[in-house]
């Protein structure tokens, strides 16, 4: 089994990674493997809804010429997902964002019944609004979320500072052997087991 942790930061190894790192190592020392993707800080596009990916049957965005499509190719090998995101103005950085709902959309029966989690990371608020912001796109792919026992949020300014609190990395390594508990319960027959899903009745309020 696999967790996909993505680095919603453009900082390398800022404090984002060093939460994210708590869970990987607790991931793997519960025996699933876990991988860290940076988004980089290079330019990354927003959707423009132009519907080619779904028209098309693409099960990938049509612009190549970001990170995207590299986390969709990710989506294969992972049993689980985790975002983190630093906060900016109450809210997850926008280059994740962008990046994530093109991905979510393009690529959605990749990630569909996979268990998912958002982490935020702040110097002093905003982290709550942020969380329930990211933990939205989980809950539109049919994707459980993961619990802590507490919101999944940690505080730092300067890089690196995240490690000192203390709780906020308690925090993550819970949600790391929460994430590997689920994951075994899925695969506990070698195979997902996942629950059988109405087909989708979409509607919308304007008759």
């Amino acid at each position: 089994m696999k967790v996909l942790l993505i680095n919603g930061s453009a900082r390398k190894e800022g404090n984002t990674f060093v939460a994210l790192s708590e869970i990987a190592k607790t991931l793997e020392k519960n025996g699933v493997e876990a991988e860290i993707l940076q988004i980089g800080n290079k330019p990354v596009r927003g959707c423009i809804a132009c519907g080619q990916c779904q028209m098309k049957q693409l099960g990938r965005c049509v612009f190549d010429d970001d990170v995207c499509n590299r986390i969709v190719e990710k989506f294969d090998e992972a049993d689980g997902l985790i975002i983190g995101s630093p906060v900016y103005y109450g809210q997850p950085n926008g280059a994740v964002l962008a990046v994530m709902q093109r991905a979510f959309f393009a690529a959605s029966a990749k990630v569909k019944n996979k268990p998912a989690a958002a982490v935020t990371i702040c110097r002093r608020g905003g982290a709550t609004s942020a969380f329930q912001t990211m933990n939205m796109m989980f809950q539109m792919m049919n994707m459980p979320v993961v619990t802590s026992q507490y919101w999944n949020i940690a505080y730092g300014r300067e890089p690196g500072q995240v490690a000192l609190d203390t709780e906020g990395m308690q925090t993550m390594r819970t949600l790391g052997d929460n994430m590997a508990w689920l994951l075994k319960k899925i695969h506990a027959d070698g195979q997902p087991n996942y629950p059988e899903r109405e087909e989708w009745q979409p509607m919308h309020f304007i008759r």
